[in-house]
């Protein structure tokens, strides 16, 4: 069973060297552990803290691209260097290395495919109360879109199986959080989350500097995976809104029209063949989305059997 735990760094110079040396060394059952350091384009002397702490794997990226972007190199990495579970920590030590091996034991005991760390945000004094808000109804909401019972759906803290990294398509230039929840779950694999413990707060996040522009970014990352993976429950849901009043609408119009002749009600019937076709037309485009989203499906399966291939040569 090999292991390997990657750390995405943006000039954490500061704070990598106290995160590796927080990392386990030994977990039962594990037969190999190995550190990937994602260096994101860090102008800092942070590939040197790597090197100089001995990591046996760095990806040197040579320009910074995100949060997102680091995530993805490294899963990439790690399938290719032929792990059986990866780990995803921050830089930051931000979350409590010894429960690595909690977040790892569901897949050990082939209970789960990707397991989210879940921090105690409620009891977590560095996040402010619109924060611990934020942090929460986030939450709820990836939980409705992906059918999932994650408690701490942003944690960048969680492990994967082999398969379910090799499965997975980052789309997102901003995070990989809630995005590899909702499509993990959408391609069948078993999502779950176990309560973590965090340390304290060696620097403020870079991921949420202005609070509205994260709820903007992320209800857009929520919205877009919805509509590539649940296309067409998302247009059916809307489609039903516009048939719903389009309806009533109608069945206003045929009251007033056999009760008092119809005079005057012509607006609503007017409106109501507008939102009823409008309806049909979301309905339509609902049925074409879901047929894109099979074929889109055909091909990942295609390009998983081809990362297969070239892991095997």
């Amino acid at each position: 069973m090999k292991l390997i735990i990657q750390i995405p760094c943006f000039n954490e110079e500061n704070s990598l060297t106290s995160t590796i040396n927080s990392l386990p060394k030994h977990i039962e059952g594990v037969d190999i552990i190995e550190i990937l350091v994602i260096n994101d384009g860090s102008t800092d002397k942070t590939l040197d803290v790597a090197g100089w702490n001995g990591i046996n794997h760095i990806v040197n990226l040579p320009r910074h691209i995100g949060l997102a972007g680091a995530f993805k190199a490294g899963i990439n990495e790690s399938v290719r260097l032929g792990a059986d579970i990866i780990v995803n920590t921050d830089a930051d030590n931000q979350y409590c290395a010894d429960d690595i091996e909690k977040i790892i034991r569901p897949i050990m005991n082939n209970e789960a495919d990707m397991v989210i760390g879940a921090r105690p945000i409620s009891n977590i004094s560095a996040f402010s109360a619109i924060k611990k808000l934020l942090q929460k109804f986030g939450s709820f909401i990836v939980r409705l879109v992906s059918s999932t019972s994650v408690d701490d759906a942003p944690s960048g803290f969680r492990a994967f199986s082999a398969e379910c990294a090799a499965n997975l398509n980052i789309f997102d230039n901003y995070t990989y959080t809630m995005e590899t929840i909702i499509q993990a779950k959408a391609k069948g694999m078993r999502v779950i989350s176990v309560p973590v413990r965090v340390n304290s707060q060696m620097r403020k996040s870079r991921l949420v500097k202005n609070i509205f522009s994260y709820i903007k970014k992320s209800a857009f990352t929520i919205i877009r995976m919805f509509i590539v993976y649940r296309p067409f429950r998302f247009f059916a849901i809307i489609a039903s809104i516009f048939l719903f009043f389009g309806l009533v609408l109608a069945g206003r119009f045929l009251f007033y029209f056999f009760t008092s002749g119809g005079n005057g009600h012509v607006q609503s019937l007017i409106l109501s063949s507008i939102l009823i076709i409008t309806g049909v037309q979301v309905g339509l485009i609902g049925v074409l989305a879901d047929l894109a989203a099979i074929n889109r499906k055909l091909l990942e399966e295609i390009q998983q059997r081809i990362k297969k291939l070239e892991n095997k040569l």
